[in-house]
This record gives structure tokens, C-alpha cells and sequence, in this order.
């Protein structure tokens, strides 16, 4: 048996704008945002989901809020979904962030965490969701960090090889947990 997870992004938030890596601080959506957020309701209104997680951080709430608030959904938070914890870096510029994001794969963060520990994190709550939710599609709401770990542990791909790849934003990523 499986579990059908499928992906999204939170929506684009004020610190998207600016070019900053919000990490754990919360942030809030900016305008846009709030327009792409409703369209993923409307998007995955019909989708046959059975739940809807997301991370704990504001930004994913306030996403899953305007796009599933009207649901009867069941919309469970949860923090193993955060992004990674950049620690001295939540809140600077993404760009001087990145530059040097794979001195940090293994080794943490300044006052934060590693690449490997949030993927870790994703591992955690997907072992715990596959029995609980078998033969059901769930989507989860979140970052970078989570959408890494659903990489790593059900596509089998090396926290190296996903460090230095783009980040291509879509309408939503499928994955099957057995």
C-alpha cells in the first residue's frame, strides 16, 4: 500500500520580495501571495485529499489558512515541515545566504541546523504518517527544506546533488510513500 503525497510551496511572502532567506523567522505573504494562495485552494479543491499538513512557520499557515479555511479539511501543524534553521542567517539576503549553502550540508549553521538535520526532520514525519494515512493522498504545505527531504527520501536523491540545483517553483509536486 502507499500514501499519495503531493507538495506545494507556501505561498510568495514579503521577505520573497525583498530577497531574503526567512528560515524560521515567520514571515507574512505578501499580496501575490495571498492571490496565489486562494488559487491553490481553488486548485486542489477536488483533489481527493485527506488531510492537509503544513509547517508551523507563519507564512505556510497564513497559505493554508486562505487556501483550505473554508474546508472541512482536516489541517494539522506540524514543525519537522519548517525550513532549514539558518540561525545567525534567518532573515538575510538569500543571495549572500546560498552562496555558500553546501559548507553546510552536514555541518550546522551558525546557532541553526544542517541541511541533513531538516531533511531528517521530513524523514521523521513521514514515518509517521505512512501508517496512519495508507492508501490516502495528503498534501503538505512547507519550503525548500521539505521539499528537499521528500527528495531524499522517496526519490533516493543525495542532499549534494539537490544543494546545487535550481529551485523550479510548479503548481505542486507528486511522490508515493510505501
Amino acid at each position: 500500500m502507499a500514501v499519495t503525497v503531493v507538495f506545494e510551496t507556501h505561498s510568495w511572502s514579503e521577505d520573497n520580495d525583498r530577497g531574503i532567506a526567512s528560515g524560521w523567522n515567520h514571515g507574512r505573504l505578501s499580496a501575490r501571495g495571498r492571490e496565489l494562495a486562494a488559487e491553490l485552494g481553488q486548485r486542489r479543491h477536488d483533489d481527493g485529499l485527506a488531510a492537509v499538513f503544513t509547517s508551523d512557520l507563519h507564512r505556510a499557515v497564513e497559505t493554508t489558512e486562505i487556501a483550505f479555511g473554508t474546508t472541512p479539511l482536516a489541517v494539522l501543524h506540524d514543525w519537522r515541515l519548517r525550513e532549514c534553521n539558518y540561525g545567525a542567517g534567518n532573515g538575510m539576503p538569500a543571495e549572500q545566504l546560498h552562496r555558500n549553502r553546501t559548507q553546510f550540508l552536514t555541518s550546522p549553521y551558525p546557532g541553526g541546523e544542517s541541511w541533513a538535520e531538516a531533511i531528517e526532520r521530513v524523514g521523521w514525519f513521514l514515518r509517521d504518517i505512512q501508517e496512519r494515512f495508507d492508501t490516502q493522498r495528503i498534501l503538505l504545505i512547507g519550503h525548500v527544506a521539505t521539499r528537499w527531504g521528500l527528495q531524499h527520501h522517496l526519490d533516493g536523491r543525495s542532499i549534494a546533488e539537490l544543494a546545487v540545483e535550481e529551485f523550479d517553483w510548479q503548481h505542486g509536486w507528486e511522490y508515493t510513500l510505501r
